[in-house]
This record gives C-alpha cells, sequence and structure tokens, in this order.
C-alpha cells in the first residue's frame, strides 16, 4: 500500500497487512491509477495489493487472482483439515509440474497479457505479483533438488542479540499456526534446515517464472521499450536471531531485492546506496516522463540510475507494528512503543553495521555509544512528526 500510494505508513495508515489504499488514503492517486490517466492499460495479476478489490478504478480491468483452493499444498496428506485449528505443514516438496501451481497459473496468464498488449497501440503498465517465496514453502521437488540437504547451512546466530531489550523478543506467531511447528519455543534442527531448504527452493522456482516473463518480452519485441521493476516486499528471518518469518526492523527482515531495467539505463550494475518501497513511484513517474503528484513521500531513484555512486539519503525508516527504525549507513536504531509506535515507550535497540553487520549486539545501554543513540533517536523522532 505505501509503494501503491507513495505515501510512507503511519500510526493510523498502512498500519498491518489488513489495511487498504481506498480507505487509508481515499482520493489518493495510486501509481496505477496515475499511469491509467495518462492513457495506459492498467492490469494487476495475482496478489498486487493485500486485497484483490482495492483501489478498484486503477485497473483497466478487473484485478485477477487465482483460485484460492489452488494457493498452497499440492499433495493430499498435507491439506489442512476443515475447519481445523492449525495449517498445513509449513513445507512441501511435490513430484508435480510448474504449471499446476498458482505463482506459474499467474505467470501464464501475464504472459498472454503481453502478448495482446504488445499488439497494442496504447502504452501498458502490468503488475504481477507472486505468492513465493513465501509461507508456506511449497515449490515442486526439482527446485529443492537445487538445495541437496547436507549442503543447507543453519545461522551462526540463532539466539538473540546481546543485551537485546524484551520489547524485540518476537515469537514468530504467523509460522506457530502451521501444523508441524511447535507452539512454543524453537524449532528442530531438521525442521530448521528443510524451512531454509524450502526457502531457497520457492525463489528458484519464482526465479524460473521470472525468466519466462522475461523470454516472452524478448519475443514479443518489446524489451527495449519496456520499464522492469523487480523488487520484494519483505526480506525474511532464517533462524537468524533464533526468529523465523518478516515481523522485525532487523536488516534481514527489512532489506529486499530491487532491480530496475529499461531504455536508457545502463545494466549490469549494482547500488550500495539506501532507497525506500516510497522511492519506486516517483522513479516511475521520471522514467515515463509522467508529471509526479504533489502527495509523493519518497525520491526519485533517476540520480542512481544514471549514477549508482551518486549522494543520495543520508537515512532510510521503517516501521512494523509498534515498532520504528532508522537506518544510517553505519547503525541502525529502533525503539518499541503501544499503539502502533504512538505510545508508551517500551524499549530500544542500537546496532553497529559496520562492525557487526549481523546485528548481534545491541549497543543501546553502552555509554560508548550513547552520543550516537540519541542522535538517531532524534532523527527517528523528527521523521515520524515530519510524516502526515
Amino acid at each position: 500500500a505505501s509503494l501503491m500510494s507513495g505515501l510512507r505508513p503511519t500510526p493510523k495508515r498502512f498500519t498491518s497487512y489488513l489495511t487498504r489504499v481506498d480507505k487509508d488514503a481515499p482520493g489518493v492517486t495510486s501509481l496505477p491509477k496515475l499511469f491509467k490517466e495518462q492513457g495506459y492499460t492498467t492490469i494487476s495479476n495475482g496478489k498486487v495489493y493485500h486485497h484483490k478489490d482495492d483501489d478498484k478504478s486503477a485497473w483497466s480491468e478487473p484485478a485477477w487472482r487465482g483460485k484460492k483452493s489452488s494457493l498452497w499444498w499440492v499433495m493430499a496428506e498435507n491439506q489442512p483439515e476443515p475447519g481445523g485449528k492449525k495449517r498445513g505443514p509449513a513445507f512441501e516438496a511435490a513430484v508435480e509440474l510448474d504449471e499446476n501451481y498458482p505463482d506459474a497459473i499467474t505467470c501464464e496468464k501475464t504472459i498472454q497479457d503481453l502478448k495482446r498488449l504488445a499488439k497494442a497501440e496504447e502504452p501498458f503498465f502490468l503488475a504481477c505479483g507472486f505468492y513465493r517465496p513465501h509461507l508456506p514453502f511449497v515449490a515442486p521437488q526439482k527446485y529443492w533438488d537445487l538445495y541437496p540437504e547436507e549442503e543447507v547451512k543453519l545461522p551462526n546466530n540463532m539466539h538473540y542479540p546481546h543485551d537485546l531489550s524484551k520489547a524485540f523478543q518476537y515469537k514468530w506467531g504467523e509460522m506457530r499456526a502451521y501444523r508441524d511447528i511447535p507452539s512454543d519455543g524453537p524449532v528442530s534442527v531438521d525442521t530448521a534446515r528443510n524451512l531454509i531448504r524450502g526457502y531457497h527452493a520457492c525463489v528458484s522456482f519464482i526465479d524460473a517464472q521470472l525468466g519466462r516473463l522475461l523470454d516472452e518480452l524478448d519475443q514479443s519485441g518489446i524489451a527495449d521499450n519496456t520499464i522492469i521493476v523487480l523488487w520484494g516486499d519483505h526480506g525474511w528471518q532464517l533462524g537468524e536471531h533464533g526468529f523465523w518469518c518478516k515481523h522485525t526492523n532487523f536488516e534481514v527482515a527489512t532489506r529486499t531485492p530491487l532491480y530496475i531495467s529499461g531504455p536508457g539505463i545502463e545494466g549490469g550494475r549494482s547500488c550500495d546506496k539506501l532507497v525506500e518501497f516510497v522511492d519506486i513511484y516517483p522513479t516511475l513517474c521520471d522514467l515515463a516522463n509522467i508529471e509526479k503528484p504533489g502527495h509523493l513521500q519518497g525520491k526519485s531513484m533517476q540520480v542512481l540510475l544514471d549514477d549508482v555512486k551518486a549522494n543520495f539519503k543520508e537515512a532510510v525508516f521503517t516501521r512494523h507494528g509498534g515498532g520504528d527504525a532508522v537506518r544510517t549507513s553505519d547503525f541502525r536504531y529502533m525503539e518499541m512503543r503501544t499503539k502502533n509506535g504512538a505510545g508508551e515507550y517500551l524499549g530500544e535497540g542500537l546496532f553497529d553495521l559496520k562492525n557487526d553487520p549481523a546485528e548481534n549486539y545491541d549497543f543501546s545501554i553502552n555509554p560508548e555509544f550513547a552520543e550516537t543513540r540519541e542522535n538517531l533517536k532524534e532523527m527517528l523522532k523528527q521523521h515520524k512528526a515530519s510524516i502526515k
């Protein structure tokens, strides 16, 4: 919702996965709606917004999503019991064709759309949202085979960071909803290996679907005149700090892939500058030569596409639930409050990314870092106060 609206989350806006752009930001021109107003055919396939019917007027055609019954497990024994409190298992490897999985079905729908859009006179804005790699880690056996079990390595920091406040000691409740995951305490070593292996299998499965889409762009003859943005909406914890899933402000949960290609953009380069999801909307406006709406709270990355070493942002900001964080090139400062981050103070954390990139030590109570902590705390306070 934040990326598509160009608005940052606040304690009252975009507070959970249940949020809706059309309710939290009514009247705001979303990214697809802007392109539609500029004469583009706009299409949504798969999971683009969390709710299929969100921002309905932004799309030229009704948002498309596969049958819900086909979204998860393939094997009969892994289906959840009707009315049961527990879902099926957290991972599954089945000898099954790609085409029988929902993300492959979404890919095929998008390929068919590309075939017809390539022949049309109007430009297009085509959004394709894949579910994987998200729980449950379900993918065909051949993708699991790319990662032999004996080669799967566990993280070396499957414990809380030293001196971590209890406010951040997250219990990863989402994954505990699956029937093969204990309701409390850590998972077994075998389960941890299977979860890590399953995550990588799902990444490779989606990589294959992306390859199909890129092949279709080439075959349709429009690859050289198409802007492509590939991104993931969050990171994923695979046992680091003893955490699983995504619901924290640590680096591994908030750092995501972002690839941009298109006419005039030199390929084969990487950029290590700090950017945010709200920067994608204004960037696409610049690349498509569309005037940017006044409500946008991000910054166009055009300067980085021209020069990956250009100065861009001193800091970026993330939030989840009652937690907010500021991340600079060298440090991450986090704080937790009640009322979605607007209430009573619960705890803070400070991490030295330059000397401890895995964030294994919380320096917030270390007197040697007091000045850094206070500077970042004030930066976060001013940022939160500035966002409307």
